[in-house]
C-alpha cells in the first residue's frame, strides 16, 4: 500500500488489525485495534491509542493527540500521513442563470415603468 490514499467517509475511524477495522492493516506491530480517529467539534481530529498499544504522531509517543493536516502516524511498522481532502464547491451555474434572469426582468421592468410614467 506504500504511496497509496485512503479517504474516510464517517467517523469514527478505527485502524487495526482486525476485519471489522475501517482502514485494515496487516503489518508487523500492528494491533487488532491500534488507533481510532475521532471527530471532535471542539478540537478537531483526534487520534485515541488504546493503553499498551505504542503509537507516535511526528516521531513523538503519544496515548491521545490532535490531528493537524500533514502530521505522520507510526503504528507498528506502518506510517501514515494524516491530509484534509480539498473541499468541492457546489455546482453554481442553476443559481448565477436564475440571478441573471432576476436582473433582467427587474432592469425590464424599471424601464416600462419608466417609459410608462413619462406617457
Amino acid at each position: 500500500m506504500a504511496g497509496g490514499s485512503w479517504t474516510a467517509r464517517r467517523f469514527p475511524v478505527r485502524i487495526g488489525r482486525v476485519p471489522g477495522a475501517d482502514l485494515q492493516l496487516e503489518e508487523q506491530g500492528v494491533w487488532d485495534q491500534h488507533l481510532q480517529i475521532d471527530l471532535d467539534p471542539n478540537e478537531g481530529f483526534v487520534a485515541s491509542i488504546p493503553s499498551g498499544a505504542l503509537a507516535a504522531v511526528n516521531g513523538h509517543q503519544v496515548e491521545r493527540a490532535v490531528l493537524r493536516n500533514g502530521d505522520t502516524i507510526e503504528i507498528g511498522a506502518v506510517k501514515l500521513q494524516f491530509w484534509l481532502a480539498g473541499s468541492r464547491q457546489a455546482g453554481l451555474r442553476i443559481r448565477e442563470w436564475l440571478t441573471w434572469l432576476a436582473i433582467a426582468a427587474i432592469s425590464l421592468g424599471q424601464v416600462w415603468l419608466i417609459y410608462w410614467m413619462l406617457e
